[in-house]
């Protein structure tokens, strides 16, 4: 099976080498067929000039450069637009989840899940260093509307590491309608909506200080998924 593994990247000249090369020498390790696409979301630094730079020597890793923003979930669009892997996911290119925490995904995959998705929240998971009283606060607020909302049962919607089978994202991408941070909310219920099996899997994860994340998002974030529940319910045919 050939792996695809997005990573959506803004104003990440200080993380995205240490992270590509640590998922490429992973990746060239462990499975005989794999890219890595990286989508550079309106980047106003030096990310998408490393990113090139390392993929002239390397056939499996791809620049996908947007002069524009795209949000996070535009450039995960775009990523899983260019795709050719039988087994697709994304991750944060600040390097929270470990390629070896990646790979737990990947073999529920294998073994016959549909969407396997990292988790901070479950038995079994571990974070080495923790976020702000307020970031947990609004995490945990956050995670409780929209199991409301969506009746998902998931623990942790919005961690950065996700897996999926080609064929769901090929089902349910023409469909999606968020472009923003919300964008893990939506490929969860879309999937979900089409009884995939959907398993979230215990990671160990790093927070880190330098994250794209703000909270000025959370408003937008709010707003997109309300107008999702509200307009976003037509199944998919």
């Amino acid at each position: 099976m050939k792996i695809s593994l997005i990573i959506p990247a803004y104003n990440e000249e200080k993380r995205i080498k240490n992270t590509l090369l640590e998922y490429d020498r992973f990746l060239k390790n462990n499975y005989n067929d794999y890219e890595i696409i990286v989508v550079c979301d309106g980047c106003r630094d030096q990310t998408p000039i490393i990113v090139k730079k390392i993929s002239e020597n390397n056939n499996g890793i791809k620049l996908l450069k947007f002069e524009h923003r795209l949000g996070k979930g535009g450039g995960i669009i775009q990523g899983f637009t260019h795709a050719t892997g039988d087994i697709v996911g994304f991750t944060d290119a600040d390097g929270a989840t470990s390629p070896s925490d990646y790979q737990k995904l990947i073999e529920a995959i294998q073994k016959g899940i549909d969407v396997a998705i990292g988790s901070r929240k479950m038995e079994g998971a571990k974070i080495t260093v923790h976020q702000s009283k307020m970031r947990e606060f609004v995490s945990k607020g956050f995670n409780i509307l929209v199991n409301i909302w969506f009746k998902l049962g998931i623990k942790d919607t919005q961690c950065g590491a996700k897996v999926f089978k080609n064929e769901v994202i090929q089902k349910i991408l023409p469909f999606i309608k968020t472009r923003g941070f919300e964008i893990d909310v939506e490929l969860l219920w879309r999937a979900k909506k089409e009884n995939y099996k959907l398993k979230e899997i215990p990671i160990v994860w790093e927070h880190k200080e330098e994250t794209t994340f703000n909270f000025k998002f959370i408003p937008d974030m709010f707003i997109g998924l309300l107008k999702l529940r509200l307009k976003g319910h037509k199944k998919t045919k």
